[in-house]
C-alpha cells in the first residue's frame, strides 16, 4: 500500500518501534550474565532493566533504583531516535519496546519502594499512556 493511501492515526501519534538487538537476545539466550552483556551493550534498555530486577530480587532497591533510571534514560534516547517526540505509544507487544518498558516499570517500583511517591505516580502515568496493558503484561512475567 503507498503511503499516499495508508490510513492514518487522526487521535494522536503513530506508535514508537524500536529496533531488535540480536546480539543482546543472542547474549541472553546464551547464558551470559546481564552485567557482562551491559558492559558490552550499555544503550540496551533490557539489559538494565533485568539489572534493575535482580537487584530488586535481592533487597538491594538503591542500586535497582541506578539500574532502572539508567535503562529509562537509554531507553528515551533510543525512542527519539526512533521518531518518538515525547508523546504517543510504545506498544508492549513490540518486543524491542520491552526493555524500555520493563525498566520505566522498574524504575516506578523502586521509586515507590524509597518514598519518591510523586515519581512513582509519574512514571505510573508514563507506562499508563505508552501501553496501557504494559503493566498488567510485566507483572505476568
Amino acid at each position: 500500500m503507498s503511503d499516499e493511501f495508508r490510513p492514518r492515526n487522526l487521535l494522536g501519534p503513530e506508535p514508537t518501534l524500536l529496533p531488535d538487538e540480536p546480539e543482546v537476545y543472542r547474549g541472553l539466550a546464551t547464558g551470559h550474565e546481564a552485567v557482562d552483556l551491559a558492559a558490552q551493550h550499555p544503550t540496551s534498555s533490557l539489559l538494565w532493566a533485568i539489572l534493575a530486577d535482580e537487584a530488586f530480587a535481592e533487597g538491594r532497591t538503591i542500586e535497582s533504583y541506578a539500574y532502572a533510571r539508567t535503562g529509562y534514560h537509554r531507553g528515551l534516547d533510543a525512542l527519539r531516535r526512533n521518531g518518538w517526540r515525547g508523546a504517543g505509544p510504545v506498544p508492549y507487544s513490540h518486543e524491542p519496546n520491552q526493555g524500555f518498558l520493563r525498566a520505566l516499570y522498574a524504575l516506578g517500583r523502586a521509586a515507590a519502594a524509597i518514598g519518591e511517591t510523586d515519581e512513582a505516580a509519574r512514571v505510573e502515568e508514563f507506562l499508563r499512556e505508552s501501553d496501557p496493558a504494559a503493566k498488567a503484561e510485566i507483572e505476568k512475567s
